[in-house]
């Protein structure tokens, strides 16, 4: 079997954990197949979790197997033997990134119908893959509306903010205090805070009602920034976790270094970005969205980097 296999991109990563009943719904989340190498590394013990009865059709099952049978096999090798996975997982070095507590490796894998997302962690005494498997029309809508971004409001619909799927908010109680909490993305009018499901209307009004407040954790990342590019003095346009940029407009196109600049600030600025945020999203084009250069709250109001001792202050 010819299998079409990519390193996961960065928004697809989140899929390859345990996602609540709502999201396993709405992203057409078949089931998860989880196994290890064992002690040797080169036995195969697996374990199958259904998310969807009714979506775990004997197409989906067939499909299923000729891609796990695929990956063990010497063409692919990823799920070969744990010494495999190693192999072939640094071989694609955008498949890595940080996990919960070690570098782990994401591939996913597409047939027709359906997308298989697999998380890889070669180490010995844990589990060495998780293959999260979904109904790929599904998923792929899922991520492209989430790419909106979750909306806060007030309880009279005035937009506060927007969050990228998966980010934190901090909540601070009227007592003062303070509550981390992941937010998903479930629909247009819906949201999960921590564990519990709300429409945004009604989590506004629980707000309200008990004298919370409620703001990011961390400055986030816009959906799109301009920059230049300081190699080139092109102006580009940064798309967020996606790698690269695109090149808008040739340094030519201005006479001067500061006409360059005065649109670029002056289009993010439309756009509502900071200059913090657009630093954050060019170091994250460039070098990857896991470096801490990706973060806005590692740059001033300027725009600068701030340094680790001031951070500290």
């Amino acid at each position: 079997m010819e299998l079409q296999i990519r390193p996961m991109r960065y928004e697809e990563r989140k899929y390859t954990y345990e996602q609540s009943s709502q999201l396993m719904s709405q992203t057409g989340s078949i089931g998860r197949l989880r196994g290890d190498f064992g002690r040797s590394g080169i036995e195969f013990w697996t374990t199958w979790e259904d998310h969807r009865q009714d979506l775990k059709t004997d197409a989906f099952k067939a499909e299923l197997d000729d891609v796990i049978n695929a990956l063990r096999s010497d063409e692919y090798g990823l799920l070969k033997d744990r010494r495999s996975m190693v192999s072939f997982s640094r071989a694609e070095p955008d498949s890595a990134f940080k996990g919960n507590y070690t570098t782990e490796y994401g591939f996913r894998v597409d047939t027709k119908d359906f997308a298989f997302l697999i998380r890889c962690n070669p180490q010995q005494g844990d589990y060495n893959f998780y293959c999260f498997c979904y109904v790929s029309q599904w998923l792929d809508r899922h991520i492209e509306r989430a790419g909106n971004d979750i909306r806060f409001i007030d309880s009279s619909y005035n937009e506060l903010f927007r969050l990228p799927d998966g980010e934190q908010i901090t909540i601070t109680l009227s007592t003062d205090e303070k509550l981390d909490r992941t937010c998903r993305f479930v629909d247009e009018a819906h949201l999960e805070v921590g564990n519990s499901l709300y429409h945004i209307c009604e989590f506004a009004e629980l707000m309200e009602r008990n004298g919370n407040t409620y703001a990011p954790k961390e400055p986030p990342l816009p959906p799109k920034c301009f920059a230049v590019m300081p190699s080139s003095g092109d102006i580009i346009e940064i798309t967020r976790y996606e790698k690269g940029y695109r090149p808008i407009r040739k340094r030519d196109a201005f006479e001067t270094e500061a006409g360059r600049d005065l649109f670029v600030e002056t289009a993010n600025k439309r756009r509502g970005v900071t200059k913090a945020q657009e630093a954050a999203m060019l170091a994250g084009s460039l070098f990857g969205w896991d470096t801490p250069a990706a973060k806005p709250k590692n740059y001033d109001e300027n725009g600068k980097a701030i340094k680790p001792k001031d951070r500290e202050r």
